[in-house]
């Protein structure tokens, strides 16, 4: 929507200046004659080059969802329309990406589209998750309960994401510190202390004549190993990007030591409260699955949330098809079976997530534990390694001299 650039005078005789935003210059005009401004200037404001460049635009972030959510949820349910809520909404969004978006869905809802349809539109920002949780919403006549489940949902999303990017930014910053430190060592210092054994006629010890020999080599093929480095990331991505391959790597992930009991408790929390989520709201169970199965993040967890939907559809109840996937465990399990007898599913699978939340934290908390230590041994093994190597020459001297 375009913006306008206007001067006037108000009903009191005052200068005014200020920006309108409306569909037409008319539309403008009409907006500023309602708040009682006579315009003397009215023209539209001058396009930035990069702002129809979307890699130049800030992009939406999970937070602004939320924010927004929770916001919508409030105003839906003090009665306001859901047009204005919008308006209201849009107009104070400081993100101008989001701004746009949601000025695009609320004129997407005033032509008649619903609330869920509009913003299917934009799969980047709504998620099938988030869509079908509002289409719910609206066919219920919910729509404000259904966005504060929302936006707890999202909230609980992102806190364990980040504590999952938390633990594992210590190690790969102390990695790559390691990798660094090396790098100069090999590089730069012993070369220096290279040139200086090669005067003393003599053999070099073994440990020294290694660091040595590897000094040669990461000087003699450093941009190649920067290019073999480079391709192999980009050979895992590719691969990652095949159904075969994608599903071979998220094997190997749930059974990596230490991090894959972390991804399978986060695989379980996820699946749980996403699946919760949606039965607590109204959505149909085999739709759930679906949405739930697109959204798991793991190729072996999502296949096994559809073969439990294609069961479901012979008759079958959702524990036992669980229980033969292998991936979910015993107590799960156990837990939906009792929530499915009881005819509590949706409270028993929230209950299943607040536990398995309460696992990752600990499982965290273990791990960033147990890192910490085995980080400050190999660093320390690591740079001592390299400078007694370095030393035992002049150690070896010293001792022929004495």
């Amino acid at each position: 929507m375009p913006i306008y650039i206007w001067k006037g005078v108000n009903s009191y005789g005052e200068k005014r200046s200020g920006k309108i935003e409306a569909q037409s210059e008319a539309a403008a005009l009409s907006m500023l004659r309602k708040i009682r401004v006579k315009p003397t200037v009215l023209k539209e404001a001058p396009k930035d080059l990069l702002s129809s460049v979307a890699m130049f635009q800030p992009k939406v972030t999970g937070k602004d969802v939320v924010i927004f959510t929770r916001q919508l949820s409030t105003m839906i349910d003090a009665g306001l329309p859901l047009v204005q809520s919008l308006d209201i909404l849009g107009s104070q969004q400081e993100n101008p990406t989001f701004k746009k978006l949601l000025t695009e869905i609320r004129l997407d809802v005033e032509t008649g589209m619903t609330f869920a349809d509009a913003m299917k539109k934009h799969p980047k920002v709504f998620d099938n998750l988030y869509c079908n949780m509002i289409d719910a919403g609206e066919v219920g006549g919910i729509l404000d309960t259904i966005l504060n489940r929302l936006a707890g949902f999202m909230e609980k999303s992102m806190s364990l994401k980040k504590k999952i990017k938390g633990a594992m930014t210590y190690p790969i910053i102390c990695l790559c510190i390691s990798i660094i430190i090396t790098a100069v060592i090999l590089i730069f210092v012993v070369p220096v202390f290279a040139k200086m054994f090669a005067d003393f006629g003599s053999a070099l010890p073994a440990p020294t004549q290694i660091v040595v020999d590897a000094s040669n080599f990461v000087k003699g093929n450093f941009f190649i190993m920067i290019g073999a480095m480079l391709a192999v990331v980009v050979a895992i991505k590719k691969i990652y990007n095949t159904e075969k391959g994608r599903k071979k790597i998220d094997i190997f992930l749930l059974k990596a030591p230490v991090f894959g009991p972390i991804i399978r408790k986060v695989a379980v929390a996820k699946f749980t409260r996403t699946l919760g989520t949606m039965l607590h709201s109204g959505v149909p169970i085999l739709e759930s699955l679906n949405v739930v199965g697109k959204t798991a993040g793991n190729k072996v967890i999502e296949q096994a949330v559809f073969r439990v939907a294609d069961s479901i559809t012979e008759g079958r109840s959702i524990a036992e098809p669980l229980d033969e996937t292998g991936v979910f465990p015993s107590m799960v399990v156990q837990m939906i079976n009792v929530g499915e007898a009881t005819g509590a599913l949706d409270t028993m699978l929230e209950k299943i997530a607040d536990f398995y939340d309460e696992e990752v934290d600990q499982a965290v908390e273990n791990m960033t534990a147990m890192i910490e230590p085995f980080m400050m041994v190999f660093l320390g093994g690591l740079i001592g390694g390299l400078v007694i190597a370095m030393y035992l020459p002049i150690f070896k001297m010293a001792s022929v001299i004495g």
